[in-house]
């Protein structure tokens, strides 16, 4: 069965950073790309970053130079490390997988087939 699995999230002070992880079980996370999404309350789901089974990456505009997206095939394993984090950041993050590793797309979250449950990421003072 193929899971996904955020952590990282938490409480953070405007300025602060923090490291998502997206951990992946039951299926080899090499051939996939993996997507990172995320959902304010009232709003709707948005993408934020994404990179490809060969390591290319795009950024939503709102977090290019803050946001640095990473992965480690062997330890199956997807990070996203949240530098100078602003109260706008909030919501709740997921990641995805898409089995099209070629491709990295985060205008759409239909193209990701397998979703993790999520982690809050709460910016305040």
């Amino acid at each position: 069965q193929l899971q996904l699995v955020e952590s990282g999230g938490g409480l953070v002070q405007p300025g602060g950073s923090l490291r998502l992880s997206c951990s992946a079980s039951g299926f080899a996370l090499d051939d996939y790309a993996i997507g990172w999404f995320r959902q304010a309350p009232g709003k709707e789901r948005e993408g934020v970053s994404c990179i490809t089974r060969n390591g290319d990456t795009n950024y939503d505009l709102s977090v290019k130079a803050r946001f640095t997206i990473s992965r480690d095939n062997a330890k199956k394993t997807v990070h996203l490390q949240m530098n100078s984090l602003k109260p706008e950041d909030t919501g709740v993050y997921f990641c995805a997988a898409d089995a099209n590793g070629h491709r990295c797309g985060i205008l759409s979250h239909r193209w990701y087939d397998t979703w993790g449950q999520g982690t809050q990421v709460t910016v305040s003072s």
